[in-house]
C-alpha cells in the first residue's frame, strides 16, 4: 500500500471517529434535554425547588454542548462567537444560582414543604448511572479524534452525575424521613458547582479549553 493509500486510510478513520464523537454528543444532548424536561415538570408538581434547580441547570448545558456540537460539526470555527456563547451560558448559570438562592433560602424561611416525589428520586438515580457512563464515553472518544474540547465536556457530565448524586439524596431524605428542609438543602448544596459553572463561562475558561 502507497502512502497517499495510507493517508486515504488514515483520514477515512479519522472521519469515522469524528462521526462517532458527534453521535455520542448528540446523545448527550438527547439525554440532557430529557432531563431537563423531567426534572422541571416533576419539580413544578413536587414543589421541589432542588429537582426545578436540577432541570434549569441541564437546559444551560444543553446550550453549552451545542457549542460544543458546533465547533465539531464546522471546520472552519468562529472564536469570537464561540467565545460570546460561553459567556452567555455563564451568565445563565449565575441567574440560575442566584435563583436558586433566593428560592431555597425562602423555602426554608417559610417552611414550606416539597411532597415527596418517588418518581424524582428514580429520576435522580438514573442520572447518576447515565452520566459518568456518558462521560466515559465522551472521554474515550476525544482522545481517539484528539479533542480538547470534548475532553472538557466530559467535565461537564462528571459536575451533571454530582448534582444528580446531591439531588437524589435531598430527594430520599424528605421522601423517607419527612425532612422537608432537605430538599432546599440540597439546592443550596448546587450553589458552588453552579457558581464556579458560571465564573468559568465569564472568564472564558470553558472556551480555553474547548479546542477540537
Amino acid at each position: 500500500m502507497g502512502t497517499d493509500d495510507l493517508s486515504v486510510v488514515w483520514d477515512a478513520e479519522g472521519l469515522r471517529d469524528m462521526r462517532g464523537a458527534r453521535r455520542i454528543e448528540y446523545l448527550s444532548i438527547a439525554w440532557t434535554s430529557l432531563e431537563a424536561v423531567v426534572g422541571m415538570a416533576a419539580g413544578i408538581l413536587a414543589g421541589s425547588i432542588a429537582l426545578i434547580s436540577f432541570g434549569a441547570d441541564s437546559i444551560i448545558e444543553v446550550a453549552s454542548s451545542g457549542v460544543l456540537l458546533w465547533r465539531l460539526s464546522n471546520p472552519i470555527r468562529g472564536e469570537h462567537r464561540e467565545e460570546l456563547a460561553h459567556r452567555l451560558v455563564g451568565v445563565s448559570f449565575l441567574a440560575l444560582a442566584a435563583y436558586v438562592c433566593v428560592a431555597a433560602v425562602h423555602d426554608l424561611i417559610a417552611h414550606e414543604a416539597p411532597r415527596a416525589s418517588y418518581f424524582g428520586i428514580i429520576y435522580a438515580a438514573a442520572c447518576v448511572i447515565v452520566m459518568p457512563l456518558l462521560a466515559g464515553a465522551k472521554r474515550r472518544a476525544s482522545r481517539r479524534v484528539k479533542s480538547n474540547a470534548l475532553h472538557a465536556d466530559s467535565h461537564q457530565s462528571d459536575i451533571c452525575a454530582w448534582l444528580s448524586v446531591i439531588l437524589l439524596a435531598g430527594l430520599a431524605l424528605n421522601a423517607l424521613f419527612d425532612w422537608w428542609w432537605a430538599d432546599p438543602m440540597a439546592a443550596l448544596a448546587m450553589l458552588p458547582i453552579i457558581v464556579k459553572e458560571g465564573i468559568s463561562g465569564l472568564r472564558g475558561e470553558v472556551c480555553s479549553h474547548h479546542h477540537a
